[in-house]
């Protein structure tokens, strides 16, 4: 299955048992059997992380800065980037093709920039949206992609199917991320709160909706089999939902910038 992503940028891991935490200073953190190839800590970067996705051999990660800069570690290939670019708006996530030959950058206005083999599909850079875009999730067979707002407000594209979304909800709090289910048949939104909202074939495993939290949700990850998500908190806690295992967390360390993506 394809590596997918957005801040808190998310990649399904076939056999991997663990999971890397990315901060907004490229830090990385390694729990379980994740492995660090590298990290940007130590230079000078022009703006901050957003995002961070894993090959889907788990040998490699791509990093995205907010104005569109890619930093490769690994086996991940570097096919472009929107660094030296006039944006309309900042980048705030990104997503993988299935062979890791491509990947597209997502903009909070929803633009989309797609290098190597990675296909356009359409974005919603035209219209005028209620709330920003926070993330962006490829389907299963990189012949599509979800792009949603922070409103839960949900664009599909290409062989991305809609399954409904929380755009005409009052939400607690904005919806900060998104994952999809192996099939592509489904999806997850994670709001900063920790509450969870399941679309189509997508269960509902549990969230920290009700719980006091130290720091604000930044991200969700699908398990492996789609049975259960991971949730990513500002200060690298974790919190494991159904079949989701729990490799450890930042949560009581103090960290030099904030926990931006797990993958």
């Amino acid at each position: 299955m394809p590596p997918t992503s957005g801040p808190g940028g998310i990649s399904h891991h076939q056999h991997l048992k663990g999971y890397w935490l990315t901060l907004s200073n490229g830090g990385i953190f390694t729990f379980g059997a994740a492995t660090s190839l590298g990290s940007t800590v130590g230079l000078a970067l022009n703006a901050p992380i957003v995002d961070m996705v894993s090959t889907a051999d788990s040998k490699g990660y791509w990093m995205v800065a907010s104005d569109g800069g890619i930093f490769t570690f690994g086996d991940a290939g570097f096919y472009g980037s929107t660094g030296g670019w006039h944006l309309n708006k900042p980048i705030v996530g990104m997503a993988a093709t299935p062979d890791g030959g491509g990947y597209w950058l997502v903009a909070s206005d929803g633009g989309i920039f797609s290098f190597g083999d990675a296909q356009y599909y359409g974005s919603t850079g035209a219209l005028v949206l209620n709330k920003p875009i926070v993330h962006m999730v490829a389907t299963p067979d990189g012949g599509g992609y979800w792009l949603a707002a922070s409103d839960g407000g949900i664009f599909a594209f290409g062989d991305a199917s809609y399954y409904g979304s929380t755009g005409g909800w009052t939400l607690n709090k904005p919806i900060v991320g998104m994952d999809a289910t192996p099939d592509g048949g489904g999806y997850w939104l994670a709001a900063s709160d920790g509450g969870i909202f399941a679309f189509g074939d997508a269960s509902y495993y549990g969230s920290t909706g009700s719980r006091h939290l130290n720091a604000p949700i930044t991200g969700i990850q699908a398990s492996p089999t789609g049975s259960g998500y991971w949730l990513v908190s500002k200060d690298g806690g974790i919190f494991a939902f159904g079949d989701a295992h729990f490799y450890g967390s930042t949560g009581g360390r103090h960290l030099s910038d904030p926990t931006v993506a797990i993958s």
